[in-house]
């Protein structure tokens, strides 16, 4: 049970319009966020959690019924690393997750309908970044009044929202929390998510993404999508621990079917549980965007290719963690990171977690990785108590700010 207790949603409408890097605008539009904690008096303790692919702004708590009841297997996905006493501790810091435009979870995306002509979205919801779900994220902090973060935490390609936070908007984040991330995608990760978007795009109920006026859901598509990014998410040693050659509903020794069709193995049940309940809650247009965000975020590119150029203009202080089984996004890729920051100078720490998980490390209760987060924002916390006693006494007068 989360000691968050029951949290709820909010949320913003925007009509300014948002630019995007397509060229393309976002010219109406409502972003869904959670908060947690209390905001301190001179705003300097606000954490900004960006969600990776299937996640949203529920990062932690419970959410009710009608009447106020908690709802069960409604935890927040980030549950275990958010709350009083947790290594993100909601009694030193006010924490805040929001939606990104073209998610499912609420705000604004292909299921809302295209204020220019009356009728869903679906495939004609513009393309969206990275950069422009920070751009996004910016508008909502400035109408919560907050000028600064004292972090930004992001996993995976939560992590490269983080990383792009400190250059789009370097005076506005003090530290940067980037887990198990990359600074751009490989072939072979580019690679799985065209095989998954393929799968999705060639179910015949998809109508070139605008099922939702046929009456169905491309639900083999999405099924075979998230199988597909489940393996990878895994490690070897994890897939083999949990399942390792077991067939169903058969004794080791036994003689197997001889199908091609039927489920033989353990694995292969597990993998068409977890399909089977993506497609239940997740929209396929969505599944399209965030997988083309994160095949488009490269920093780099702008700058001839070189990390380290784009990272110079980066003023944040740095945490960086991977895990060693993690071959989606390898610590190859974190070294990366960390030795760009190193070429430019500035403060960094990297922790490379021995752990068997794969990918799916960074949301698990792994107490050396807790250990490192928690010792990370002890630090932020020291800074931020050491700033309210410099604040509080200039010219010999408390800060009195409304929230």
């Amino acid at each position: 049970m989360s000691n968050l207790g029951v949290v709820t949603p909010a949320s913003m409408h925007f009509g300014t319009p948002l630019s995007l890097q397509s060229g393309a605008v976002l010219r109406d539009y409502t972003l869904v966020y959670e908060t947690y904690g209390r905001l301190n008096e001179d705003r300097s303790n606000a954490v900004l959690v960006c969600h990776a692919l299937n996640a949203s702004h529920h990062v932690a708590g419970l959410h009710a019924d009608e009447n106020g009841n908690p709802l069960p297997k409604s935890q927040g996905w980030w549950d275990n690393m958010i709350g009083p006493g947790k290594p993100l501790d909601t009694d030193k810091f006010f924490v805040i997750g929001i939606n990104n435009p073209g998610s499912c979870f609420g705000s604004t995306g292909p299921m809302h309908t295209n204020p220019a002509t009356g009728k869903l979205y679906g495939a004609d919801f513009p393309v969206v970044t990275v950069e422009d779900w920070v751009n996004a994220q910016a508008r909502v902090l400035d109408r919560l009044g907050i000028n600064q973060l004292a972090a930004v935490l992001g996993g995976s390609l939560g992590g490269m929202q983080a990383l792009s936070w400190t250059l789009q908007y370097p005076e506005r984040v003090r530290h940067c929390v980037a887990v198990a991330t990359a600074p751009n995608l490989s072939a072979q990760n580019i690679a799985f998510n065209e095989v998954a978007r393929r799968a999705i795009v060639t179910d015949p109920d998809f109508h070139n993404g605008h099922f939702y006026e046929h009456g169905v859901v491309p639900r083999r598509g999405l099924r075979v999508a998230r199988m597909i990014g489940h393996i990878t998410y895994l490690s070897d040693d994890v897939m083999d621990e949990k399942f390792g050659r077991e067939m169903v509903g058969r004794a080791i020794g036994d003689e197997p079917a001889y199908s091609t069709q039927d489920i033989e193995f353990q694995v292969e049940s597990y993998l068409r549980y977890q399909g089977d309940k993506f497609s239940d809650y997740f929209d396929a247009n969505t599944y399209l965007l965030i997988t083309r965000a994160l095949d488009y975020f490269d920093p780099a590119r702008t700058h001839g290719g070189k990390l380290a150029a784009a990272m110079a203009k980066a003023l944040a202080k740095f945490l960086v963690i991977s895990f060693t089984t993690d071959w989606r996004f390898s610590p190859a890729r974190s070294r990366e990171i960390v030795k760009a920051l190193v070429d430019n100078r500035h403060d960094v720490s990297y922790a490379e977690i021995d752990a068997p998980h794969g990918h799916d490390a960074f949301l698990l209760d792994d107490p050396r990785y807790h250990d490192v987060v928690r010792a990370y924002f002890d630090r932020i916390a020291l800074e931020l108590r050491n700033r309210s006693g410099a604040l509080s006494t200039r010219d010999g007068q408390p800060l009195n700010v409304a929230v």
